[in-house]
């Protein structure tokens, strides 16, 4: 007991200290949260076994920031490795160096604030093994070990209070396993953002026996508040001393947008203690209890075998048990089994024999995707072990992907002359023949971020594309690597900060199978790049996969499948939060045949004048700052270039920057932010006020300042002010703006170190006072605030002319140029500016304030994003890949589409949807069309409408009554004979051209075209069919 708590002191002391690199971890924080990463900085994890799970795990885990992580395994290399293990080579197999030495150099390379070190214990026998693990935080053993050194490792976990991880892949089949102890104590259980909400109004209620408590009701137009019974709630912005503090109360669900809470705040019943206000959840600690592996081994319950698989209800029983025989098989001959000696069972246990004599098969397999699910599980629960955050998996998660075995698989089938001892896992499990399929794949990979990183180790892995003459993936992706990639997307090292990520993840991929073929862009996938990706590209590939972070490019990749009847594999993470779809061609239905509804926006009037949530006044700050910095200089530079347009609010925007607010020296930057700032958070705050005072009611007699319109108050400028966040934002709104500013117009800035500096400028600043304006009108709804902006963007001619006037000419300032920044969420001094201006106009409007990190994540949309979660979906659509590659004509079921949340734990595999069918009837015959099918009208050569037409009648026995492409309707009944005559005999293509006043690129070879029909023989009967696909080109 002595030994654990000067352990957890230790660990607390420094948890203290650690400080968090939020440029490398950005997007992982927004997962983990700065106590948990401090946790994981401050703990230890021994890797037991670098297979291809063991370097999974450890390489998932170093890049989420532990602070040591020891490598053991003194085993050598062997062929099997080569199947999972990307930091190994065939060169390895004749070197008596481990394989954990191997590996230390360059799993090292991947943090350069994690210790990475190697075990110096020779063997794996029991008593290395419980000496190597003492003083870990956390144990993995990722390989197979006896029972019983499994055991004794399991009762020196306990005994010490480190945890007990356990996972394993064999061929297609996998398992994790935890033990956290009897008490595990989880800050976070799943991850989610605390609930939080807008109160409308907390009056005091009695409660059953005369007991008084306050009754809370939400603001119902901002939506339900989600909690539930014993949730515990923080008040913010209330009216009331004793619900201000930092103090939590447990809630009591009383309906979707009310809560009652049990305090009494000495007030009388009925009487209203507030009128508006914020709660925001507080996470409680959770205690989570888990049985020793003996014990869930010798007697699993129900709950402790996880379900992964609603077409699979009684797998996990059944792995539980196969996994039984192979581990007393290895007990007993210190191996894995082969399918040459099956073991037997015991009569009367519940072994399912085909599922052994598939695992049995390939035990020896390492297979990379499987690697890879596993992986991303395993690392997941390591660090839930060294966070303390997250609910861990209580048993045993067991996985298997059966269905990518082909029809025609031969074990026997071994020999093959292009195969190399690399491939000798997939050969066991699939058949040399079939692995020659996927070095002969042509692939198309958009996205090289995390998940394109993960997808082409796994491929070099598989040996996809490695065929010399008939294999190549492609890749294309526009950014450049920064810092924050670092921690998630592994392929990249900080040498690389500023390269592009496809030239440099098509590099890293060779370097771990040098035989890929891999071809990289940097092009947008687009229709103005047509040209590159054309139809003939197209044509040659076996498949698209997406690595994207946004919709509308995968709805583009989408259509694209859809058109060249691809197959499609799409991933996408979220956090600890991940799926994965695949799409067939006439199996399954296509991406798009789903979407989600449009993200909803904040209305113009909230913006300007009446916000209430920190979102609002970020999306305000971060229009001002583009408004400011980047607007107003863009404005000015196509003035000077000529290009201006001569409206009256770009000019006088033009003026304010070079006539009459421009700054010549560091000190005007200084004064014009002050300024700023006064004009801001005071004046139109006064001006507001003026128009609408606290007491205003409506024309019903209700308070205008009520419901989501909170009543603002004028912030002074206090250059040491904080607020609730302890930011200085007055000091910090100052320094980032003048400094922008300064950059703006090419002065040098200076430091927050420079503070005399500021004070001393600033009390040389003349602040004029303000007296509100009567007949200024300020918009209270959405239409008005758009009524205004159309009706004030132009203005008055003569208005722009005299302003013209005072600008001065062009030529007078030849060479003068204005420097406008972009907004950029990933640089600090942006963002300082961006969360000092957000604050204030939360301080204006009593909204509660947020950190730069908080703020960097909300206006800067970032998506979490950690490294377990990225594998893990990799892993799964690589199984994917393995099915459509091997399979012959596969039907739905065998398919696997995923949703998973790590946090939870929850990992879920579904069959995917079919696609949905449209019903016609043609030439009498009934046809039920998906979107996967099309009019394929290819008659050698450009034929002209009337052709094309009279094709119609006689092949499908329809009549077109309407034919356009794109937005131009090339035929219709309705339309001017005179110009369907002319159309009539030129050819489709120069129909389109001439209609459409376009020109065809060259590459193109195919015009998509939609049709209304009828049938002929009953012309009032309309005959719904899909797009017509015309090749016009050869």
């Amino acid at each position: 007991m002595h030994r654990q708590k000067r352990r957890k002191m230790d660990t607390d002391s420094i948890n203290m200290e650690e400080k968090v690199d939020e440029s490398l971890y950005s997007r992982q924080l927004y997962v983990m949260g700065h106590e948990a990463q401090r946790n994981l900085q401050a703990s230890s994890l021994l890797v037991i076994g670098l297979g291809g799970l063991g370097v999974e795990v450890a390489k998932n885990t170093i890049l989420a920031g532990v602070k040591k992580v020891v490598l053991f395994d003194p085993t050598p290399t062997t062929s099997w490795d080569l199947g999972g293990n990307f930091y190994l080579s065939e060169d390895d197999l004749n070197s008596s160096v481990s394989k954990a030495q191997l590996c230390q150099p360059k799993l090292a390379e991947l943090n350069p604030y994690v210790d990475v070190t190697v075990a110096t214990a020779s063997t794996l026998q029991k008593d290395d093994v419980l000496n190597t693990s003492k003083g870990s935080t956390c144990v993995i053993v990722t390989i197979p070990l006896s029972t019983e050194t499994l055991f004794a490792l399991n009762e020196l976990c306990r005994e010490e209070g480190s945890k007990l991880v356990y996972a394993l892949t064999m061929g297609l089949f996998g398992q994790v396993f935890c033990d956290f102890g009897g008490k595990f104590e989880v800050n976070d259980k799943n991850g989610e953002q605390p609930l939080a909400g807008m109160l409308e109004a907390i009056v005091v209620e009695e409660f059953e026996g005369g007991k008084l408590g306050l009754a809370c009701k939400v603001l119902e137009d901002q939506g339900r508040h989600g909690l539930e019974n014993g949730d515990h709630v923080r008040f913010s912005k209330v009216k009331h001393e004793m619900l201000n503090d930092e103090a939590t109360f447990p809630v009591n669900v009383t309906g979707p947008f009310t809560f009652t809470i049990d305090v009494d705040v000495g007030m009388a019943k009925d009487d209203v203690v507030a009128t508006q206000g914020y709660f925001t959840e507080v996470k409680q600690t959770e205690e989570f209890s888990h049985r020793s592996l003996k014990e869930v081994i010798e007697a699993p319950s129900h709950e402790e075998l996880i379900l992964t698989d609603f077409a699979k209800f009684d797998m996990p029983g059944k792995l539980h048990g196969v996994f039984g025989v192979v581990r007393d098989f290895f007990d007993k001959h210190g191996r894995l089994p082969t399918k040459e000696d099956i073991p037997d069972t015991t009569p009367g246990e519940d072994i399912d024999k085909d599922i052994l004599e598939k695992m049995c098969a390939g035990s020896r397999a390492i297979l990379s995707p499987m690697c890879a699910l596993i992986g991303g599980i395993a690392g997941q629960e390591c660090l839930k072990a060294l966070s303390k955050k997250f609910t861990p998996i209580g048993g045993f998660l067991y996985l298997d992907s059966l269905e990518c075995l082909p029809d025609d698989v031969n074990g026997d089938d071994m020999e093959s002359s292009s195969l190399t001892p690399r491939h000798d896992s997939q050969k066991l499990v699939f058949g040399a023949s079939n692995v020659e399929k996927l070095m002969e794949l042509k692939y198309f990979l958009v996205g090289a971020g995390a998940i394109g990183c993960e997808m082409l180790k796994n491929w070099a892995m598989m040996g996809v594309a490695t065929h010399p003459e008939k294999g190549r993936v492609f890749i294309t992706d526009m950014d450049r690597i920064e810092k924050s990639n670092l921690s998630r997307q592994f392929l990249f090292r900080n040498k690389d900060i500023g390269s592009f990520k496809s030239d440099c993840a098509a590099n890293a991929a060779k370097a771990i199978n040098n035989g890929m073929n891999v071809t990289s862009w940097q092009l947008k996938l687009d229709s103005s790049t047509t040209d590159t990706f054309s139809d003939e590209f197209y044509f040659a590939l076996n498949g698209v996969c997406t690595a994207l972070d946004n919709v509308e490019a995968r709805l583009f990749v989408d259509s694209k499948c859809v058109f060249y009847q691809l197959p499609m594999l799409e991933s996408g993470t979220l956090g600890t939060k991940g799926n994965t779809q695949v799409v067939v061609p006439h199996v399954t239905e296509n991406y798009g045949a789903q979407r989600d509804p449009p993200e909803k926006s904040i209305p113009v009037c909230t913006l300007k004048n009446f916000p209430n949530q920190i979102a609002h006044t970020l999306q305000w700050a971060r229009d001002y700052f583009e408004g400011v910095f980047f607007q107003g200089a863009e404005d000015v530079n196509n003035y000077l270039h000529g290009t201006s347009e001569n409206k009256t609010e770009t000019l006088s925007n033009v003026q304010s920057y070079l006539v009459t607010n421009r700054p010549r020296t560091y000190e005007d930057c200084v004064r014009h932010t002050r300024l700023a700032f006064q004009n801001l958070f005071n004046n139109q705050i006064l001006q507001l006020l003026h128009n609408f005072p606290a007491d205003q009611v409506t024309s019903t007699g209700q308070p205008f300042w009520s419901g989501s319109k909170r009543c603002p108050n004028a912030v002074t400028f206090d250059v040491d002010g904080t607020c609730e966040q302890g930011l200085r934002n007055a000091f910090n709104f100052l320094v980032s703006g003048s400094n922008l500013l300064a950059s703006v117009y090419g002065i040098t800035g200076k430091s927050w170190a420079e503070e005399d500096y500021f004070r001393s400028v600033l009390e040389e600043v003349i602040v004029p006072d303000f007296a509100p304006a009567d007949g200024v009108k300020i918009a209270t709804t959405t239409e008005e605030a758009e009524q205004s902006a159309a009706g004030g963007v132009d203005g008055d001619e003569a208005e722009a002319k005299a302003i013209l006037d005072t600008l001065p000419q062009p030529s007078e300032l030849a060479g003068f140029r204005l420097n406008p920044i972009e907004f950029d969420k990933d640089i600090d001094l942006h963002m300082q500016f961006v969360t000092a201006c957000s604050n204030l106009r939360a301080m204006n409007y009593s909204i509660p304030t947020e950190d730069l990190h908080v703020s960097r994540g909300i206006v800067g949309r970032i998506i979490p994003a950690i490294a377990t979660t990225t594998a893990l979906v990799t892993g799964l659509v690589c199984l994917e890949l393995y099915k459509i590659t091997f399979l012959k004509e596969p039907k739905i079921d065998v398919f696997k589409s995923a949703f998973l949340n790590l946090a939870v734990p929850f990992v879920t595999l579904s069959e995917p949807t079919a696609p949905a069918s449209t019903k016609c009837i043609v030439k009498g015959k009934e046809w039920n069309w998906t979107a996967w099918d099309c009019i394929d009208v290819d008659l050698g050569r450009d034929v002209t409408l009337r052709e094309f037409m009279d094709y119609f009648k006689t092949e499908y026995n329809l009549e077109i009554s309407m034919l356009s492409q794109g937005v131009s309707i090339i035929y219709s009944f309705f339309a001017n004979k005179q110009k369907i005559k002319e159309r009539m005999d030129m050819p489709m293509s120069q129909v389109v051209q001439t209609v459409g006043k376009v020109t065809l690129p060259e590459s193109q070879m195919f015009l998509v075209l939609e049709v209304i029909c009828n049938d002929v023989d009953n012309e009032d009967d309309e005959v719904e069919v899909p797009y017509v696909k015309y090749r016009f080109k050869y």
